[in-house]
């Protein structure tokens, strides 16, 4: 179909460069707000005496460097101590950043109301320039509008909105005000850059652009070590899964002759099913998707990512950049229907990757580490979904996460809001206030933080009828149905049949759920139950955050409660009629649907009676986790983190993470320096270049200058001398001649 006659060409799809365009000139305008407060000119006339303060900040905002992790909260919110001053350009910032959002979110709905009465399968190109006219490559700067690409354009700009407005609240006073929004605005740029591209290196450009955003926004606290060092293990981490990402482009261009996704998956089925090229190709690409999407072994970065402010964490590391691996498995749907063995590998490293993380959880004190190793978690369960072939039940999943997690986050943003404000009214900088030991009791301060919070807890747990019960139980589901009859059954990965990788993968997952209930309920206990830990003096401090901050929190408690009539399955609906069955799968049908089916084959669906029974499982393993918390955790026992002792045995392995980051220093980054230092600094780079190349010659060339000194030193006799060692030499050499 001409894109030209396409029936969303004459409607507001037509804008659709606008979607990234808007946040793109938030960027500016916050970027250009951030260097003329930073610009330091000087006086007109140099000579006058008086030309001191007159550039940008110098009178507006302290000259302290920039807060530590967290602490551009500590003082927001209160106006009880002068020193607080607010950016000089914070009411322009505070309108122009959220205000981008605001407008890219309506532009997102009109767009997705235009596709639902176009009701075309078929995507829609907007090609805006030819970009790499090279030889055989073609390559246009174009964007692509489809089932696919819509949802996640709804989840970006509406999460996006929601956390830019908290963000107004939670970062009010933080001297780099403006540079933090100009941050989040081009982060959003580059996201729906990454989801609307028509083509991989489009995709490709939005994947290394979230990933410099990702590294700014973790290091926005810069001056801080940890907060610097952190950056750039999540910028080192993602550069080698990036490799896969390129690697797996060029083959694809190799054997397809294009990289756009509308002729791959017309021309995917000239690859041969199962075969090394389709494999290696998904490979590759799952090798991409494992550095941005936290997945084992490149996990680690993650983590340490939670440096950052907590808004950027529920925007980028829990509803965004990091579901974009998941997002690139379901867009090259395609390919992977076509590689079972790749398909398993994604399957089961997302089950590990479930399982191995929410062990993490139940020992991490920090309640933004909690979430953290959550997010890597539930990560895991997205991949189990497109790794089965279930890729409509995977981005289920993603959007039901950005629903509740983002609210965990923020909800927890609040929380850390709260207590630094009461340490810093009590000048209390010793304790931590992320620190769940010195939280505990705070429903009666956060009731509202508190209310939400548990409806986020209960839907990650996979409680009825909160939305993350519809979501997980599809992927489980999922798993457990494609061990009969699907192409990954027949299968094998390293000589161990399909179907049983695929029972592994569902048992896996449901341990995983388990442990999810038990440690976000620990979460919950020790943060707001049972007595209050934060002190006498700062507990009368201890309040709700602003409504700016808890507005956003509302709307995400909604959607975490009814999200998952998004995709009611057909066993729900059929005993209680909640609403249509299955409506987003239906939506993604025209990108996923072959898809889907080529991988479940000629395998008979899941008897309904089965299917009921496996749910049941799965809300009584959630329920059970839940109960375990509650019996065995006591909040009352628990002491401040001064007081508490150091961690023994497993739980002290739990709490140091399994040792990996430790294991990776040990094999990896202590000898790559030593070698770097002894090698290729003191052997290579001082030896060989400094000593023998550069030094060297340098002295060859003094010795040789030498000796043409002493050959032209102007004395007679030493002329005559060389005029006769000369001539005998040249009457010896005619002599052997002859």
């Amino acid at each position: 179909m001409l894109q030209n006659a396409h029936p969303l060409a004459e409607t507001v799809a037509r804008f659709v460069w606008w979607l990234p365009t808007v946040p793109l000139l938030g960027f500016l305008i916050n970027g250009a707000l951030s260097m003329f407060a930073a610009a330091k000119l000087g006086p007109a006339d140099p000579s006058a005496a008086d030309h001191h303060g007159h550039s940008g900040e110098a009178h507006d905002q302290p000259h302290a460097a920039e807060h530590g992790a967290e602490h551009g909260a500590a003082d927001a919110g209160h106006g009880d101590h002068g020193h607080v001053v607010r950016h000089k350009y914070a009411p322009i910032v505070s309108i122009v950043g959220p205000g981008v959002m605001v407008l890219a979110f309506g532009l997102a709905l009109a767009t997705f109301m235009a596709m639902r009465s176009a009701e075309s399968p078929a995507p829609y190109i907007n090609t805006l320039f030819s970009w790499l006219p090279v030889g055989d490559l073609k390559v246009d700067a174009a964007l692509q509008l489809d089932a696919l690409s819509m949802v996640m354009v709804l989840v970006i700009t509406g999460i996006g909105m929601l956390i830019h407005l908290f963000s107004v609240g939670y970062m009010q006073d933080d001297p780099g005000y403006p540079r933090y929004f100009a941050y989040l605005n081009l982060f959003v740029f580059f996201m729906l850059l990454l989801v609307l591209g028509a083509n991989y290196v489009v995709t490709f450009v939005g994947w290394e652009g979230v990933g410099l955003c990702s590294y700014l926004l973790i290091g926005f606290w810069f001056s801080d070590k940890a907060n610097a060092d952190a950056g750039k293990k999540a910028f080192v981490v993602n550069r080698i899964g990036d490799f896969g990402f390129m690697v797996a482009m060029f083959l694809l261009f190799s054997h397809l002759g294009t990289l756009d996704y509308a002729a791959i998956a017309e021309s995917a089925d000239k690859l041969p099913a199962g075969g090394i090229v389709v494999t290696a190709i998904c490979l590759f690409l799952f090798l991409g998707c494992a550095g941005k999407s936290a997945q084992i072994p490149l996990f680690v970065w993650l983590p340490d990512a939670m440096a950052g402010p907590t808004p950027v964490s529920a925007l980028i590391h829990a509803a965004t950049m990091v579901t974009a691996g998941v997002f690139l498995v379901a867009r090259s749907s395609m390919l992977f229907s076509l590689a079972p063995v790749a398909s398993l590998t994604v399957a089961l490293t997302g089950a590990v990757t479930a399982l191995f993380a929410a062990t993490i959880g139940l020992k991490q004190w920090d309640i933004k580490k909690v979430l953290a190793y959550s997010t890597v978690s539930q990560l895991g369960y997205m991949f189990v979904g497109v790794g089965v072939g279930a890729y409509s039940a995977g981005v289920f999943h993603l959007i039901t996460h950005a629903f509740f997690k983002a609210l965990l986050f923020l909800g927890s943003g609040s929380v850390i809001f709260s207590m630094h404000r009461a340490y810093h009214a009590t000048h209390n900088h010793g304790d931590d206030a992320q620190d769940m030991r010195n939280m505990g009791g705070l429903k009666q301060y956060m009731p509202i933080t508190w209310g939400l919070m548990w409806i986020a807890t209960l839907a990650i747990a996979g409680v009825p009828p909160f939305s993350g019960f519809f979501s997980k139980d599809e992927i489980l589901g999922a798993a457990f149905a494609r061990a009969h009859g699907s192409t990954l059954a027949d299968a094998s990965l390293l000589g161990i049949p399909g179907n049983i990788v695929l029972y592994t993968v569902w048992i896996f997952g449901l341990a995983a759920a388990l442990l999810t209930a038990i440690y976000m309920t620990r979460m919950m206990l020790y943060t707001f139950h049972g007595p209050n830990r934060t002190g006498d003096a700062a507990r009368p401090h201890l309040a709700e955050a602003p409504w700016i901050m808890t507005g956003p929190l509302l709307v995400l408690g909604v959607l975490s409660l009814a999200g998952g009539w998004l995709n009611l399955p057909e066993v729900v609906t059929d005993l209680m009629p909640l609403g249509p069955t299955a409506k987003l799968e239906h939506w993604l049908e025209p990108v996923v649907g072959e898809a889907t089916k080529r991988v479940a084959g000629a395998g008979t669906p899941v008897a309904a009676s089965t299917e009921e029974l496996l749910i049941g499982f799965a809300v009584a393993i959630a329920i059970a986790g839940i109960t375990i918390a509650v019996m065995r955790l006591k909040p009352s026992a628990l002491v401040p983190k001064s007081a508490a002792s150091p961690s023994t045995g497993l739980q002290s392995v739990l709490e140091n993470k399994w040792y990996v980051d430790e294991a990776y220093d040990a094999a990896i980054v202590r000898p790559t320096y030593t070698f770097s230092r002894s090698v290729l600094w003191t052997g290579v780079d001082i030896g060989l270049i400094d000593t023998i190349l550069v030094n060297g010659s340098a002295a060859a060339a003094r010795f040789l200058g030498w000796i043409g000194s002493q050959l032209q030193s102007g004395r007679v006799g030493t002329y005559a001398w060389l005029l006769v060692l000369g001539a005998v030499l040249l009457l010896r050499a005619f002599a052997r001649a002859s």
